[in-house]
């Protein structure tokens, strides 16, 4: 008898165990598929609909009353004409392109300031790193609008930057960077610095130090060190910063329109336009679509690239 009992508390545990990991599974997925697939599938559907005058200004709308008919009506409404048109303006090809090439070179300055921060904290005393991290990401203690202004002041012809090399001799004629995409690239990187700094240092600081160390024994040059212990261990990381900077940055929209140009070509931009000013819905939401499944590209081969990796390692 008591065996049996042992048996049936053994198989009632491990059937709430199972429970229990199911239901841990279920949250993050019931999440992605409340506020991320049923979003998406509003916009595609929205993408596919045809603009018109009137509240919303897109139709076909589904309503509960029309019935399985008036469905059925209401489908045979759905084009393409919003993928036909960003097919046929070239001023969306090349806001793709820019916003791709803007980011990528954003990534890059990131990745080469945030790496050397990123590596001083984690080989600080333990003591001084949770400062550290503080300041990292004191930034966003304050609006980020507001400190988008502050670059106005700054990188104006009249502002801070230049006054300040006009005054020391080291120019004699303000230098042209607001309204530049020069100035998109600086306030890029600045906003989205911290987003690359945290996951290389959450990287380094779990290294061993003591490979290093005995790499430097063995004769290696420091450099040499670097280039064959710390990048390679630090990759997830990389990788991880990239991602977190480069996706958003491809659809920034506040930080062209207000340190950039009309010249200066973003698909965020072109999106709000679509949006706002003219009122197309259904070509803003065919725009958001296209850059959706353009960002998904590099996130897809990151992670089959992990699963390869860990498989390999398996």
């Amino acid at each position: 008898m008591s065996l049996v009992k042992k048996t049936r508390g053994v198989g009632d545990g491990g059937l709430a165990a199972n429970l229990g990991r199911r239901l841990v599974l279920i949250v993050p997925y019931a999440w992605l598929i409340l506020f991320f697939a049923i979003p998406f599938l509003i916009v595609v559907k929205i993408s596919i609909s045809v603009q018109r005058d009137g509240r919303p200004p897109y139709e076909p709308v589904f309503e509960l009353a029309d019935g399985f008919i008036g469905a059925w009506e209401s489908v045979q409404k759905f084009s393409m004409e919003s993928y036909a048109a960003i097919y046929a303006d070239r001023i969306y090809g090349d806001a793709y392109i820019s916003s791709v090439w803007i980011a990528a070179l954003a990534t890059l300055c990131t990745l080469l300031i945030g790496y050397p921060l990123a590596l001083a904290m984690a080989r600080a005393p333990r003591r001084w790193r949770s400062l550290l991290i503080v300041l990292a990401v004191a930034p966003f203690w304050t609006s980020f609008l507001i400190r988008i202004y502050a670059w106005i002041v700054i990188l104006k012809d009249e502002g801070l930057l230049n006054h300040a090399l006009i005054s020391t001799g080291l120019i004699s004629e303000p230098i042209h960077i607001y309204a530049t995409q020069g100035a998109v690239l600086i306030g890029i990187v600045y906003s989205y610095l911290p987003f690359m700094i945290l996951p290389l240092y959450n990287a380094l600081e779990k290294q061993d130090t003591a490979l290093v160390e005995a790499a430097l024994d063995l004769g290696a040059t420091p450099f040499a060190a670097f280039r064959q212990i710390t990048w390679p261990l630090s990759m997830r990381g990389v990788i991880a910063g990239c991602l977190l900077v480069f996706i958003p940055a491809v659809g920034e929209y506040v930080i062209p329109d207000l340190l950039g140009s009309d010249e200066v070509l973003m698909i965020g931009r072109s999106l709000w336009d679509e949006f706002s000013t003219a009122r197309n819905w259904p070509g803003a939401a065919a725009v958001a679509t296209v850059l959706l499944v353009l960002l998904l590209v590099p996130i897809v081969a990151y992670q089959r690239s992990h699963l390869q990796t860990h498989g390999a390692a398996r």
